[in-house]
Parts: C-alpha cells; sequence; structure tokens
C-alpha cells in the first residue's frame, strides 16, 4: 500500500503523517507491544536488588539481559526482512513471556547468580523489536515521501512517551505493590501487545523470502550504519547510568519511589525536544545536526555527577533528555539514505540493540561504581560513554554520506533492489 503522495508545496507535519491511511491500524498496538521494553531493564533492577541487596548484583543481571538483546537482536531483524514480522514476533513473544516468568521466579527463589544470569539470557534474547518494525512499517507506507523524517520524529516521541510511563510503571509496581510485580507486568504486557501487533499482517513489509537465492549482506556492511552503531552505544549508555545511578540516588535519600519521577523528568525532556525536533523544517544537513547534537549531550552529561540535590539533578536530567531526541531521530533519518528498504528492519534493529548493548555495559559499570566509590559516581558512566562516542563520531562523520542515486551494483544488501556502492 502507498499513502497519499505529499505535495512538495506543503510542510510535513505530525497532522499529515497521522493520517496516512492504515498509520493507526499497527500504531495503536505498536505502542502498547512496545511498552514493556521501557519496563525491563529497570524491572529486573529493582527486582534483584531486592531480593540479591546489591547494585553491583542487579545491575549485572540486567545488563545480561541486555548484552543478549543486542546481540539476538540484529538477527531478529534479519528473520522480519527475509520471512516476515508476523512469522519471526509470535514465537518470539511467547518464548520471552516464559523467560522473564522464569528469571522473576528465579530471581524469589534466592537462586545463585548463575541461574539469574541463565535465565536473563533468553529473556533478553527474545525481547520483541517492536521499535524498528514499526519503522519499517513507516517505510512501506511513505516510501519516498518527504514525511520521512517527520515519522522518524513521531517514533522517537513514541519511544520516549514509554520512557515516561515504563520507568513510572515499573516504580510503581515494584514498590506499591510486590518487588516483582514490573517485571510480571513486563511480561503480561509483551505477549498481549505482541501478539495484537502481529495480527496487523496488511502493513507488514512484504517478505523477501521469494529471493532468498540471492546471498544477503548484513546491513552492517555499510559503513555508516558502524558508525551510527558506535553513536547510539553512547546514547545507551545515558540510558543505563541514568537508570541505575537515579535508582541509588533515590534509594540514599530515603525516597525510593522518586526514582520514576526523575527518569520521567529525563524521559520528558527526550520527548518534548523529539516533537520540536518534528516540526521543524530542517535547512541543514543531518550529517551536521548531528555532530552538533552529540556535542551537546555529551557537554550536558558531563555535568551530571556534580549534582547533589534532587531539583538540580531533574534539571539536569531534563537537559540530557532534550539532547537525546534530536541524536536519536537523525540517526534513524540518516539510515533512509544509507540502507536499501530490504535490510531496513535489520539496521533499525542494530541501532536498537546498539543502544541496549550500551545501556546494559552502564548498567554494569554504573552499578559497581555506585557500590564501591561515592553516592552518585555512577553518572560518571554516561559522560564517558557519550565522550568517547562523539569522538569517533566526528572522526568518521563522512561516512554518513547517502548512498549515491546514480551508481550501483547488483550485489551486497538486498535481493532483486541494485544495492547502492557506499
Amino acid at each position: 500500500m502507498v499513502s497519499t503522495v505529499t505535495s512538495k508545496s506543503s510542510r510535513p507535519g505530525y497532522g499529515q503523517l497521522l493520517r496516512t491511511r492504515g498509520a493507526w491500524t499497527f500504531l495503536l498496538p505498536g505502542f502498547a507491544a512496545r511498552q514493556p521494553f521501557a519496563m525491563l531493564t529497570l524491572s529486573i533492577v529493582l527486582l534483584v536488588q531486592h531480593t540479591a541487596g546489591s547494585y553491583g548484583t542487579a545491575g549485572a543481571v540486567a545488563a545480561a539481559t541486555g548484552v543478549s538483546m543486542a546481540l539476538f537482536a540484529p538477527y531478529s531483524g534479519r528473520l522480519a526482512d527475509r520471512h516476515g514480522q508476523r512469522a519471526v514476533l509470535l514465537p518470539g513473544v511467547l518464548a520471552h513471556t516464559v523467560a522473564a516468568s522464569s528469571l522473576t521466579a528465579l530471581a524469589l527463589a534466592h537462586a545463585p547468580l548463575w541461574a539469574l544470569f541463565a535465565a536473563a539470557v533468553p529473556t533478553g534474547a527474545s525481547v520483541p523489536q517492536i521499535g524498528p518494525m514499526v519503522r519499517a512499517r513507516w517505510g512501506v507506507k511513505l516510501k519516498d515521501s518527504p514525511l520521512m523524517p517527520t515519522a522518524a520524529a513521531f517514533e522517537s516521541v513514541t519511544d520516549e512517551l514509554t520512557f515516561v510511563l515504563g520507568p513510572l510503571l515499573a516504580t510503581a509496581l515494584c514498590t506499591a505493590v510486590a518487588p516483582a510485580a514490573g517485571l510480571v507486568a513486563e511480561a503480561a504486557l509483551t505477549l498481549v501487545g505482541g501478539v495484537l501487533f502481529a495480527a496487523q499482517r496488511g502493513t507488514q513489509p512484504p517478505a523477501a523470502e521469494l529471493h532468498a537465492r540471492v546471498k544477503q549482506a548484513s546491513a552492517l556492511s555499510v559503513p555508516g550504519v558502524r558508525v551510527l552503531v558506535v553513536t547510539f552505544l553512547g546514547i545507551g549508555s545515558v540510558f543505563g547510568g541514568m537508570q541505575v545511578s537515579l535508582a541509588a540516588f533515590s534509594e540514599s535519600i530515603g525516597s525510593p519511589g522518586l526514582n520514576g519521577v526523575l527518569y520521567g523528568v529525563f524521559a520528558a525532556g527526550n520527548m518534548l525536544s523529539g516533537i520540536v525536533c518534528g516540526a521543524v523544517a530542517w535547512k541543514a544537513a543531518p550529517q551536521r545536526r548531528l555532530v552538533l547534537g552529540y556535542a551537546a549531550l555529551a557537554l550536558a552529561a558531563s555535568a551530571l555527577w556534580t549534582a547533589h540535590s534532587v531539583a538540580v539533578l531533574g534539571g539536569l536530567g531534563l537537559l540530557v533528555g532534550m539532547c537525546i531526541a534530536p541524536a536519536l531521530i537523525t540517526g534513524y533519518t540518516l539510515v533512509e539514505g544509507l540502507v536499501p528498504a530490504s535490510a531496513r528492519t535489520e539496521a533499525f534493529t542494530w541501532l536498537t540493540g546498539a543502544v541496549a548493548f550500551g545501556q546494559a555495559a552502564a548498567v554494569t559499570v554504573a552499578g559497581q561504581l555506585e557500590d564501591r566509590l561515592w553516592n552518585g559516581a555512577g553518572f560518571l558512566v554516561p559522560m564517558g560513554g557519550t565522550v568517547l562516542a562523539l569522538v569517533t563520531l566526528v572522526a568518521l562523520r563522512s561516512r554518513l554520506a547517502a548512498r549515491p542515486r546514480g551508481r550501483t551494483v547488483a550485489r551486497g544488501v538486498g535481493h532483486r533492489s541494485p544495492v547502492t556502492v557506499d
């Protein structure tokens, strides 16, 4: 299906995007299905910290989940490109429900650390990649429409809305109901939301299975995608470092419920700046916007460790959140010019996986710093992650140039569609 053609004279906006025929059929179930993603890591941290009494242990278990998700997400995306999203999604949500339930039971039984790791790995590996799947469906709907950057912004706003609601819900359930309630709710929402999303067969991208005789290279073979992966690793370090450090800070002042509020403020800043980014008709090249926006993110993240009050930490968290959305939106927008449509779900999952991997590493390191050093030492992780990623981005920014439209070869990523030489 092809959406209504956008007039060149009109300014792409959210209203026009949401009037795309059939969009709501995958947006609503997609929102429900991606909500648990924002609950998973924090629910694990709060549950395991309660049962084991250590943020280091809780961070390590959450990190195992994030690492396995990061490693398996691109493979899941590639299978979805080849066989269709429904074929991958249905068994995935069932496996995730079983694995998350097992992890919950083991944590409550005070199982040894190796057993928690054994359950954490399949829990992360089976996380459904709803966000990349929704982005791929927008690609089918909009094709070369100027609404694509608006769709990227809208998806970033949707992601951040889940990161406003998810931590609040997870914290409320774990602190007011039971330590395991957050992870139980995450598993249940994943199952119900995933099944509803998979039922929307009419909007999923066509599977490339019929053309599998031609070898399909990984989207990671595109140099620009590799640069974006490093960039998104730095963003993941912000998410992971904030989750552990805010939880430790809230615990240290005797208000554990404040954790969800502070993280919600951080995510709200991300969401608000994402709304603005999608509404602006940018004239600067996306590569330049990414470098400048990422520099602002690194600068803001470098100040987090200096905060020693709720007000200052909330303000800095809001500022950091406002700097994340432009980088995420621009990175996802660049994929449109770097990768052919037949491999975009995989490309998006590489970026999502990079965020998860960076988050997992940050959760581990920040947890150790909080246990071994001073209160707030975990905030050093977002600073280090973003600064290192910024250095890489500046050095390799030329690789983010879009594929030339005129030069193609009949090999590489894709099947019948020729692939442009990067």
